[in-house]
């Protein structure tokens, strides 16, 4: 049997006070002819990651409304991994090379995995590329297979893609972020773009006070008397976070005094991080005004939020990135960033809205610097990107889409279809009221 993750239900009522009754009511409906429908999420970790992020909170959320849901974990070890994170690298542009060692690595876990998927459901959302061979190995068994790329593959390593088009092609559906993603060359009868959200309710995103911000900043060593800027993301190459120690050294020429915060998690599923973490931990020895902070130390979903809440400037300094869970959870908390014109990024912060978008360090560097001496301007520039997330990236939203999803694949299980007149959720009708 797969690892089941143990979530509870959260009721959907606990978000009427951002999306109001109404849109409550309009998700209730949705909801209401999948009510007792079986769904399996399938991915690789519980931490450390965006899916990770989205799981925990939409779960529960099915669980509320009366679908039964689990979260499923594959098993591999570390071979698989070193694999599938070459795999992920390479559908993102990276150069590899792909061997025979390495097909029969992917195929062998995945047909392992696919045994271990025992139990009967009628809708299977696998997530990334790590698991994408079960629905081949296992065969559809009566249920819906939904793939979930998470991922840029805008411009795929053609070997890599080539290996992986066979398997995902077999899937009921396939879900993409936004359509430049969609590989060249798949062919699917039903491809979906659908973009993450963040979760208002969940500890990293629920509201605290100055007060405890600053207490946590100062247990983590942060003066609170000077200027922070913080980049929350994984110890990745492609989220270039020694880019980022070279963005804090040209504005700390300005602003003396400035100090630095990367804050990561190391997931389970990465073995890159900690190659990453000991370049990061050599280029920043010796100034102990960059503080590099793990969930190795204890660094948790609290920290992340405190950082988010209470820092000058947050960047997000990306080179590929599939969306980027950490902007619209910053923006949310009315911190202006800087981001890179990267992936997702730009749908989250289009025209600037939050803060600003660049395209390289040196406009990086201008625009944090920017922020940090026009602090009326930085404040406007937060609240509306607190805006902008209310009204498009929240798990609200996300659950009203993968719930129409579920609804149009429904009669192929057995469920009955919405009706003609049945509601229709879209992100313009679920437009939240004001707090």
């Amino acid at each position: 049997m797969l690892d089941h993750v143990d979530v509870g239900p959260r009721p959907l009522s606990a978000y009427t006070h951002i999306i109001g009754e109404e849109g409550v009511e309009k998700i209730r409906e949705l909801a209401a002819p999948l009510r007792g429908a079986r769904i399996a999420h399938i991915n690789a970790t519980t931490y450390g990651g965006g899916v990770s992020e989205l799981l925990r909170s939409i779960v529960p959320l099915y669980r509320g409304l009366g679908i039964q849901a689990d979260w499923k974990l594959i098993s591999a070890r570390p071979e698989f991994f070193n694999v599938t994170k070459a795999f992920h690298n390479a559908l993102q542009g990276a150069p590899y090379k792909l061997t025979r060692a390495a097909r029969e690595t992917y195929q062998a876990y995945n047909t392992r995995n696919a045994q271990l998927l025992d139990e009967e459901y009628d809708f299977i959302i696998v997530h990334d590329p790590q698991p994408a061979g079960i629905r081949h190995f296992r065969g559809p068994n009566g249920a819906r297979w939904i793939w979930r790329c998470h991922i840029d593959t805008s411009e795929p390593n053609e070997a890599v893609l080539e290996f992986i088009l066979p398997f995902v092609a077999e899937y009921d559906a396939l879900v993409f972020t936004m359509d430049a993603f969609v590989p060249p060359g798949l062919e699917h009868q039903r491809v979906v773009t659908m973009t993450p959200a963040i979760d208002p309710l969940s500890p990293k995103n629920v509201g605290l006070s100055e007060g405890i911000c600053q207490e946590i900043r100062a247990w983590r060593g942060i003066d609170p008397r000077r200027p922070l800027v913080t980049q929350v993301s994984r110890f990745d190459p492609w989220k270039d976070p020694l880019g980022v120690i070279e963005v804090y050294r040209m504005v700390r020429e300005e602003v003396p005094g400035l100090q630095l915060a990367l804050l990561s998690s190391m997931a389970s599923d990465d073995p890159e991080v900690w190659e990453m973490y000991s370049e990061i931990v050599a280029e920043t020895r010796g100034d102990d005004d960059i503080h590099v902070l793990t969930n190795l130390i204890g660094v948790g979903d609290m920290e992340v939020c405190a950082f988010q809440t209470s820092s000058d400037v947050v960047i997000q300094k990306s080179i590929r990135e599939g969306f980027g869970l950490v902007v619209s959870e910053t923006m949310w908390k009315g911190t202006p960033v800087v981001a890179n014109r990267s992936g997702g990024i730009p749908l989250q912060m289009e025209n600037d809205v939050g803060g600003f978008l660049v395209d390289d360090t040196e406009e990086c560097a201008e625009r944090v610097l920017f922020l940090l001496n026009n602090r009326e301007e930085a404040r406007k520039r937060g609240l509306a990107g607190r805006e902008r997330v209310r009204q498009r990236f929240l798990i609200t939203r996300l659950l009203a889409d993968e719930l129409q999803l579920l609804a149009n694949l429904a009669p192929a299980v057995g469920i009955p279809a919405p009706s003609a007149s049945g509601t229709t959720v879209t992100a313009a009708s679920l437009l939240v009221s004001q707090e």
